[in-house]
């Protein structure tokens, strides 16, 4: 029995908005056919107000860190920022559970239906598997000593494991937490599996600076954390510009990206054909108070998904609200978001088959969207129609 959903807009991604248009989905949410009124005039068509446009695609998130919510002080900057998530995360477990619980479901309730989520332990494995949301899990290695990096990735492997049969991958926390000996474990690691990775990436100008002249507030953090990096060596070049070569052509994602330049982004094109550079917004102004040159980014063409990092880092879990910040400060079109938080993101995590676009013989689920002129995103809520 088909269902059929019509709106004042379609917006099917993978090819032009339909005025007025009606999408046809069967019982298990496969999209069976895109109609124009006249087409559908002589079905039983349910009619909205608004928008309907594919589900999203979450690919930056920490679901382990949802106990956080409101403990941060905001712009504090990465460095502090940092401080106190290590101070911070530590909770009772049951208390992680609930408020992992309440995340996977504001998620679901926001349109959300695929998420790349940052892991450092199994926590959340029991959420993720009961969810009605499709996660990837980066499980997050940390170790800038070079001589800790097969005794990291032995136990990292055995976190992948536990995490099965949920899809996992072993991944770079950021360069300057990684050293390239475990990047070098990594990226055979997902060479030899044929996945993808994520990292953090250019956050904030100290990360240039560590690696550029070994200045700048991380030299505090290892201080904080008491680390002797007597060892490291600055490489005269900037972040990206020294830990992208690691990963060779490895599919990644790039994280943030908040200081990144166009010789970086020119760099990283020429490097590895196959990066997308995810922009997580709402935490960029939380945390540093800045955002990414979006326009740069797009001047370069590069493939763009959005994430909402984690509720450490932010006020709620939505990648509308994302790309309302994106319109309202950077001037970005509907459609260009669009396409940012949902077919990108579905491609990055190896998911365009069946999500990302509304398309005959998928199921990327349908929200309900407001619009106003001009195509103006009017509100943060959304209905969820399947």
């Amino acid at each position: 029995m088909l269902k059929y959903f019509s709106a004042d807009w379609i917006f099917p991604v993978s090819s032009s908005p339909v005025k007025n248009g009606v999408v046809a989905v069967n019982d298990s949410g496969e999209i069976q056919q895109i109609l124009t009124a006249g087409e559908a005039k002589n079905f039983d068509v349910t009619h909205y107000k608004g928008a309907i446009v594919p589900g999203f695609i979450n690919t930056h998130c920490h679901l382990e860190l949802s106990h956080m919510l409101g403990q941060i002080p905001e712009k504090t900057g990465l460095v502090e920022f940092v401080q106190h998530i290590i101070k911070n995360r530590h909770s009772e477990a049951s208390q992680i559970d609930l408020a992992m619980q309440k995340a996977d479901q504001q998620m679901f309730d926001n349109g959300i239906v695929a998420v790349g989520d940052i892991a450092n332990q199994i926590a959340s494995k029991k959420i993720k598997e009961k969810s009605k949301i499709h996660y990837h899990t980066f499980i997050e290695a940390l170790g800038f000593n070079p001589e800790r990096a097969a005794a990291i990735m032995d136990y990292l492997k055995e976190i992948k494991q536990d995490f099965q049969p949920l899809p996992a991958s072993i991944v770079p926390h950021a360069p300057y937490t990684v050293s390239p000996q475990l990047f070098e474990l990594i990226r055979q690691e997902a060479e030899k599996a044929n996945i993808f990775i994520s990292v953090h990436n250019q956050e904030t100008v100290d990360e240039n600076a560590f690696f550029e002249s070994k200045t700048g507030g991380f030299l505090k953090l290892y201080e904080f954390l008491g680390m002797d990096i007597s060892f490291f060596e600055p490489t005269h070049k900037t972040s990206l510009k020294t830990w992208l070569p690691y990963v060779k052509e490895q599919k990644t994602l790039l994280v943030h990206n908040t200081v990144s330049s166009r010789a970086d982004i020119e760099f990283a094109k020429q490097s590895n054909p196959n990066l997308y550079w995810c922009l997580c917004p709402q935490a960029n102004l939380y945390i540093e108070n800045t955002l990414p040159d979006v326009d740069l980014l797009m001047e370069e063409g590069v493939k763009i998904t959005l994430g909402t990092d984690s509720l450490a880092s932010n006020h709620q879990l939505s990648i509308l609200a994302e790309m309302i910040t994106l319109q309202q400060q950077k001037k970005v079109s509907f459609e260009q978001l669009l396409q940012w938080g949902t077919i990108n993101g579905a491609e990055f995590l190896g998911l365009d088959k069946q999500l990302g676009s509304i398309a005959i013989g998928k199921t990327p689920g349908l929200n309900l969207i407001q619009l106003g002129e001009d195509f103006t995103i009017e509100s943060d809520q959304v209905g969820r129609l399947i």
